[in-house]
């Protein structure tokens, strides 16, 4: 029997990667992201900032994320065709260092650059944008999801614990505070 309040329900947006074509849409999303209320302990970057950056570097960027396995972005895309959240896995390699100058241990995935629109929050979107990192890093043998939140931020943590992620103890000092790193494997 279907549930009859199945029919007032949005449909579940669309996950998919980016296409390099799709810069001006990657440009928009993350400047409206930064324009999020939680923005300053959830990014380390202003819109000032990224509003200033030449169409070149957003062309780079897009170019990097849509294909290769070195960085994945995937977006949420709701029926209307409008982009409702966004996020990006970045490999890194065993020996090496992360962009804040620590040292990775072990080959991972960062999941950086999350971000759901307010009005999709709570709706799944978020572990549908995660798990589309975790089949990426998966096909490419990686086992292992890390990503840093502020320690000001339980609302992000508190999501990112019912997605399986769990502290790992390593903290990242920042001039805006503490960023607290989280890992779990890729699938759950």
């Amino acid at each position: 029997m279907s549930d009859p309040s199945s029919s007032h329900r949005a449909p579940v947006p669309a996950v998919r990667r980016i296409g390099a074509d799709e810069w001006p849409s990657i440009r928009a999303m993350r400047l409206e992201a930064l324009r999020d209320e939680a923005a300053a302990i959830a990014f380390l970057d202003t819109y000032e900032e990224a509003a200033a950056r030449p169409d070149s570097f957003w062309q780079e960027r897009a170019a990097g994320a849509a294909r290769g396995t070195g960085a994945a972005q995937f977006v949420a895309v709701a029926g209307d065709g409008a982009w409702v959240g966004s996020v990006t896995g970045l490999r890194e390699e065993a020996g090496a260092r992360d962009w804040a100058g620590q040292p990775i241990e072990r080959l991972q995935v960062h999941v950086v650059g999350v971000w759901v629109r307010p009005d999709h929050r709570g709706s799944g979107v978020l572990g549908r944008l995660v798990g589309a990192v975790g089949d990426w890093a998966g096909e490419h043998g990686v086992d292992r999801l890390r990503l840093l939140v502020h320690e000001d931020n339980a609302r992000a943590q508190a999501a990112y614990r019912k997605l399986g992620f769990a502290a790992t103890g390593v903290t990242v000092p920042l001039a805006a505070g503490h960023e607290l790193e989280m890992a779990r494997g890729v699938s759950l």
